[in-house]
């Protein structure tokens, strides 16, 4: 498995297209979470804005990757993905370029994230929109999958137990 060391150096787009990496979000925990517009867990959106507002402050890091692969839905371009974010869901955290989570194309982050199993003792592709990938300092990588929401209590209680301050 991939330490927090090393998938914080994975090279990435962000919106602007500007190469970025996990550490440039800073070295607390990081929710990487690959999300749609236009999904029935569309409205996850809400709950990572309130675990950013909540936690931000004491270490917490969100980002979102937009991803198209899943039924199309996210057709939208980078422009229309930042508006719909910011208008509908408020969201701060940021939202990254547009990439692919599964397949041969996919973004070298996710290949490394996909190598960590969920709680069911299963790695492998992401299965939806909204996946969630926690990434500890301490290096450990903890993974939900689409259904579990964002303010799951296994979810909160794991960013609480290693924020910071």
């Amino acid at each position: 498995m991939s330490s927090a060391m090393d998938l914080r150096t994975i090279e990435f787009l962000d919106a602007d297209g500007a190469e970025k990496t996990l550490a440039d979000y800073g070295s607390g925990v990081t929710l990487v979470v690959n999300v749609a517009s236009k999904c029935g867990l569309t409205p996850q959106y809400e709950q990572l804005e309130q675990l950013q507002r909540t936690y931000g402050d004491r270490g917490l890091s969100i980002v979102g990757f937009p991803c198209n692969q899943f039924m199309g839905q996210e057709p939208g371009s980078m422009e229309e993905i930042l508006e719909y974010c910011a208008t509908t869901w408020g969201v701060s955290f940021p939202i990254l370029d547009k990439i692919r989570v599964n397949g041969s194309h996919a973004a070298p982050l996710y290949k490394a994230l996909k190598k960590t199993k969920d709680h069911a003792g299963l790695a492998g592709p992401v299965a939806w929109n909204f996946e969630k990938f926690v990434i500890l300092p301490s290096g450990e990588v903890e993974r939900f999958r689409p259904q579990t929401t964002p303010d799951d209590p296994a979810i909160v209680s794991l960013i609480e137990k290693n924020l910071t301050a």
